[in-house]
């Protein structure tokens, strides 16, 4: 089993620990409707998906 040979030091360890955030979504407006939507996904007001409906949206 792998031990390391010298302890970590804090500030090498805060280093590393720097790059594990929270990332914000990215929202754009969807190309057929306009509504904002998370890119690669599926539009939730129009359900369409790069030019075709993959999902049926049913209207209140």
């Amino acid at each position: 089993m792998a031990v390391p040979k010298r302890k970590k030091s804090k500030s090498k360890t805060r280093m590393r620990r720097a790059q594990l955030k929270a990332h914000t979504t990215t929202i754009k407006a969807c190309p057929q409707c306009g509504a904002s939507q998370q890119s690669h996904r599926v539009c939730p007001s129009c359900g369409y998906y790069r030019g075709r409906q993959v999902v049926t949206v049913l209207a209140d």
